[in-house]
């Protein structure tokens, strides 16, 4: 039976199981602080043992992904976060990585 796997900001460095037939969600929130909008890229898989079904961001900067696992394998997750300021401030130079490998048998 087909099973769903969530992941989240929380999940970044983690290594996750998963069977061929199971959905992965990727949920990562973005954040507000100080006039700054910490916003995150659409998740990607690096090779074909996930199938992307769907991947949006948010004008809040969340971003979300939906995965297939189509074949028996390893492959990384990866996502990053970014900063965009409001008018008249400045972001520090720093890209967030978000990555989780996943294993699927």
């Amino acid at each position: 039976m087909a099973e769903r796997v969530a992941l989240t900001n929380a999940d970044n460095g983690r290594t996750v199981f998963a069977h061929t037939g199971d959905d992965i969600e990727v949920i990562l929130t973005g954040h507000r602080d100080h006039g700054l909008n910490y916003t995150w890229s659409i998740p990607v898989s690096d090779s074909t043992v996930l199938h992307r079904i769907k991947g949006v961001t948010t004008p809040r900067g969340d971003a979300t992904g939906r995965f297939h696992a189509v074949k028996n394998g390893i492959t990384t997750l990866s996502a990053q976060r970014h900063c965009r300021p409001d008018r008249g401030k400045l972001c520090p130079l720093v890209v967030v990585p978000w990555k989780v490998r996943v294993e699927v048998k």
